[in-house]
């Protein structure tokens, strides 16, 4: 996975510390430096921040460092985890002894190994990636690959020459992973860490992993607010799914909250992540705190999914009683759920000591805490699902084959290379946007599709960088479709449209070709974005750059086509029958193109509902439609039909009886099929 990590802004780890250790410095970040433009993008003055080292090396010689002007007040509104408005003052310089920078003796990166309870929100918003980093501390084959040479980029007090005050650590990021570099200087006040820290002093894992994923984002403050399923996504390649509890009224829908429970529990044992909040519909509503103890507009870490056996000793076992429970954990580390199965409740009475002991159940204020999944529907308003998508052969579980396209909406004045017409509801521009077309060659099968936009980094001069709200449509196709679409068809599927960085849908469809069209809500808005598509085999996924056929230097020896044609063969009534019914299926035949259905069995009356499209060089010649019945050894010919399919002919649909094919005179075959023609002369009409 990691053979083509790809260094963030070309800052390779290997050769700066290495460069660092020669000349027996500690690295400083010139792309992320100790100064107000790392902090925020807008502000007002305050207390000053100084960004001090965990340790300065022993061999660091005292050289004037340079003080942040950083400053950040208290709240200035209720909510987004006491989010701080910071301002900028001037940036002296000071020369300092080295100690004077440390924030304590003894540094580590990880105290006790790496966990869950180790986070706690600092004085920004950024809940949402607190919670991710929660569920990312329990499951270490995925906290390796975020931070990777953990044992080498731990501190060593018995080689302090060793140590180059630099470390790296690795995101997943629009499609590949970045290794993104930072110095170890961290924001402080009155020398206590005022972003993400942990419950022990000396522990700076997650202060680092925040400060990286800061430097992506642009600056601290881009972080105050933002969406968990990002970060879920960031930190494993995933794809996450959001769910709407209450639109999907799961708390009163027994059925459906227990096929969702499966569905976690299937995605957290094999190592995806999860995350739970309750929506706040005001700005007064931002982190209240509920009589149940939950906090509202608040991100929550899902840190155990299980079934519980109720009861004590044999009886436990004799008795099938289970119970579907979830074990979240608040990123502040304190506030918890107060109701039933809360630390302190008498339910726990009706499970065992040793079931006790396995879930990890503690009685303290720790922010972790156990819920009943039907309470966890009642009280919760969503969900996200960061699924791992397994693409590996080797894997005894369901292997999905991955499509990955980059894209970009693009303005034109050209209607024909504008690729920015926004949603459906401009059906002017609509199909101006970019088209992929994909397959599925299953009776039927599961589609998962994901699209992310390219991220926007925050600025001091362009302010923070907002999402543009983006969506797609699915739409089936002709089997044989190979230019772009221009007039609508049958919509398979719909994502919503949302000012989120990535828009999932998952979706299943019936055999047959598709095309995919993601866009901006708006028209004329411009972005990149990054289009996945997983099947259960490979679905040729690529992009329709072409409208029509090209006109090539053999155009005037081979001709260029005259008409399109789109024949929609509906189905057929009155076939041939056997004891069984028929099995039939048709073949459309248009100038050496053909196109086939699949085989609708052990009917007279089959409903084929197949197209083809025909780009025709000789009009005159007809269109042939054949109806087939399939045997064993040899397929049965039942039946066919010409169409002259004319541009003029007003009327759209026919139903035509099947004729023979070899007599001069053809006679009438039992059965009559039913066929939608459109032609044009306009190649893009269809």
């Amino acid at each position: 996975m990691f053979s083509c990590v790809k260094p963030y802004e070309d800052q390779s780890y290997s050769a700066l510390r290495r460069d660092c250790l020669r000349q027996k410095v500690l690295f400083e970040d010139p792309l992320f430096p100790a100064t107000d433009d790392s902090l925020y993008y807008k502000g007002t003055p305050g207390p000053t921040v100084r960004w001090k080292r965990p340790k300065v090396s022993l061999g660091e010689q005292a050289r004037p460092t340079h003080k942040a002007g950083g400053h950040f007040l208290a709240p200035h509104t209720p909510g987004w985890g006491n989010a701080w408005r910071m301002g900028s003052s001037g940036c002296p310089s000071s020369s300092l002894r080295p100690r004077a920078l440390d924030i304590c003796k003894d540094p580590r990166l990880f105290v006790d190994g790496i966990s869950s309870h180790d986070l706690h929100q600092g004085q920004v918003g950024n809940c949402w990636f607190v919670a991710a980093c929660s569920s990312l501390a329990s499951r270490e084959s995925l906290w390796q690959k975020v931070i990777p040479d953990w044992k080498e980029q731990e501190w060593d007090p018995e080689k302090p020459d060793a140590y180059g005050g630099i470390f790296h650590f690795r995101f997943w990021r629009f499609g590949e992973w970045v290794d993104v570099v930072i110095d170890d200087r961290l924001p402080t006040v009155n020398n206590q860490l005022i972003y993400c820290h942990s419950n022990a002093r000396n522990e700076f894992w997650c202060a680092l992993v925040e400060k990286a994923y800061a430097k992506l984002a642009g600056c601290y403050q881009a972080l105050d607010g933002g969406n968990t399923a990002d970060a879920l996504v960031d930190f494993t390649g995933g794809v996450s799914e959001p769910i709407d509890l209450t639109e999907g009224d799961f708390a009163n829908d027994e059925t459906k909250r227990n096929q969702l429970f499966e569905r976690m529990l299937k995605v957290h044992s094999r190592g995806g992540l999860i995350s739970a909040s309750i929506k706040a519909m005001t700005a007064a509503d931002m982190e209240a705190r509920l009589a149940c103890g939950l906090v509202k507009g608040h991100a929550y870490a899902v840190t155990d999914v299980r079934k519980v056996r109720l009861g004590h000793g044999l009886l436990a076992f004799f008795k099938s009683e289970k119970l579907d429970m979830i074990r979240l954990r608040n990123p502040w580390g304190e506030r918890e759920w107060n109701g039933p199965w809360s630390d302190t409740s008498e339910e726990w009475q009706k499970v065992s000591k040793s079931e006790r002991e396995k879930m990890g159940v503690t009685v303290q204020d720790d922010g972790e805490f156990w819920m009943t999944f039907e309470d966890v529907c009642r009280y919760f308003t969503d969900i996200i699902k960061c699924r791992l998508i397994n693409t590996s052969y080797l894997s005894i579980h369901k292997t999905w084959e991955e499509a990955r396209l980059h894209g970009a909406w693009m303005q034109h004045e050209d209607p024909r290379q504008n690729r920015s017409g926004g949603c459906i509801n401009h059906k002017e521009t609509f199909f101006q946007n970019p088209q992929y077309i994909f397959d599925v060659k299953k009776p039927e099968d599961e589609v998962l599709i994901c699209i992310q936009q390219r991220p926007k980094r925050s600025t001091r001069r362009e302010g923070k960088g907002e999402n543009l709200a983006i969506g797609f449509d699915i739409y089936k196709v002709e089997e044989n479709r190979q230019y772009r679409m221009h007039s609508l068809q049958h919509k398979a599927a719909s994502s919503i449209y949302i000012n989120s960085r990535s828009v999932f849908l998952r979706t299943e469809q019936p055999e047959g070709r598709y095309v995919i069209i993601p866009t901006t809500f708006e028209p004329g808005h411009t972005g990149e974005f990054l289009l996945r598509v997983f099947t259960d085999v490979p679905s040729n996924c690529r992009e329709l750059r072409l409208d029509e056929p090209l006109h090539t230097c053999w155009s005037s020896l081979c001709g260029y086509p005259q008409l399109v044609t789109q024949v929609h063969v509906l189905g057929a009534a009155g076939l041939k029958d056997s004891p069984t019914g028929a099995n039939s299926y048709v073949i459309i035949k248009c100038e050496g193109d053909k196109v086939r259905s699949a085989v609708q069995k052990g009917t007279s009356t089959p409903e084929y509902n197949v197209k083809g499209i025909f780009y025709r060089k000789k009009p005159s010649q007809p269109i042939t439609v054949q109806v087939w019945n399939h045997r064993v050894l040899k397929d049965e010919f039942l039946g066919q039909v010409h169409l002259k399919a004319d541009p003029d002919d007003l009327q759209p649909l026919h139903t035509l009886h099947l004729r023979d094919r070899n007599s001069r005179q053809p006679s009438d075959l039992p059965g009559t099929v039913a066929v939608h023609i459109l032609s044009s002369t306009s190649l893009m009409a269809v």
